[in-house]
């Protein structure tokens, strides 16, 4: 009996952290969202109310009419297409020849494409811009593109998901006369779709939040993706937080609701990833 009482009460204990948690997770969405429907004065009123006093849901109009987010939207999905195109090919190739392929060199160059990911973006910004500058890369696609056709976190994830298939299918494979290549297309990637969802979408993350990089190698409009567009409502002397936050609710709402819908397979993609070392 005492036994019982002990696991219901530490179930009990359980929910009611987990509870708090999602409160905390799911507090600044909640209020990013009344802060958009709030007057530019409610906004930074003190102190601040729970509920906008008056909805005023024309914010969301006025945010998308004073920066040119059509075509900034359209830049960032070009974006985020052609870098997750260039992510899945060399990430599904690198991460193939980690995992399976044996030749010299191999471990010390995986640890080297691992120590990269400890460099922060600053750090190689300004010789970035250099080697743009010289292929006359800089106001283009190709600056906003190539440089992150290649993902080192992504090539971790998937290394570790193939180093789980059974070396017996690759054998079979060879011996019906699949080549290594043929054994990747046919049988590894059919094997990996739950982990090529949680590449793509990190990577159509990773594009959608761009802002620095695109800051920096480009100084069009037509070129520039929806981030720096949230920046136009940052001014110096004040910020407009109810555009903003109006701006900004509606910039995300594609990623939050790819997320829900991938997130079954994005959970049995860590689930199954990293398994075996």
């Amino acid at each position: 009996m005492f036994s019982m009482a002990k696991s219901l009460s530490g179930k009990i204990i359980v929910v009611v952290f987990l509870c708090l948690m999602g409160i905390v997770m799911v507090l600044p969405f909640y209020w990013m969202i009344i802060t958009s429907l709030k007057t530019s004065l409610e906004a930074v009123h003190l102190p601040p109310s729970w509920f906008p006093h008056h909805l005023r849901f024309q914010n969301y109009a006025e945010a998308w009419k004073q920066v040119p987010f059509p075509r900034y939207f359209l830049n960032t999905l070009i974006i985020a297409v052609a870098t997750l195109v260039g992510v899945l090919v060399t990430s599904c190739l690198a991460a193939y020849s980690f995992a399976s392929m044996k030749y010299r060199g191999r471990n010390f160059l995986f640890l080297s494409f691992l120590a990269m990911m400890m460099i922060p973006v600053p750090v190689y910004i300004v010789p970035g811009y250099l080697i743009l500058m010289k292929l006359h890369w800089v106001d283009t696609y190709f600056a906003l593109t190539v440089p992150w056709l290649a993902n080192v976190f992504s090539i971790f994830l998937l290394r570790q998901h193939f180093k789980t298939i059974p070396k017996d299918l690759y054998d079979a494979a060879i011996m019906d006369g699949c080549s290594k290549f043929g054994f990747l297309v046919k049988v590894v990637i059919p094997l990996s779709k739950a982990v090529l969802v949680t590449v793509s979408l990190f990577s159509i993350i990773g594009s959608w939040n761009a802002f620095i990089w695109p800051l920096v190698v480009t100084s069009k409009d037509i070129l520039r993706p929806i981030q720096v567009g949230l920046a136009y409502f940052v001014q110096e002397q004040s910020t407009n937080y109810s555009l903003l936050t109006a701006a900004t609710t509606f910039t995300i709402a594609p990623i939050v609701l790819l997320f829900f819908f991938l997130e079954r397979r994005i959970i049995a993609s860590f689930a199954r990833s990293g398994l075996k070392g």
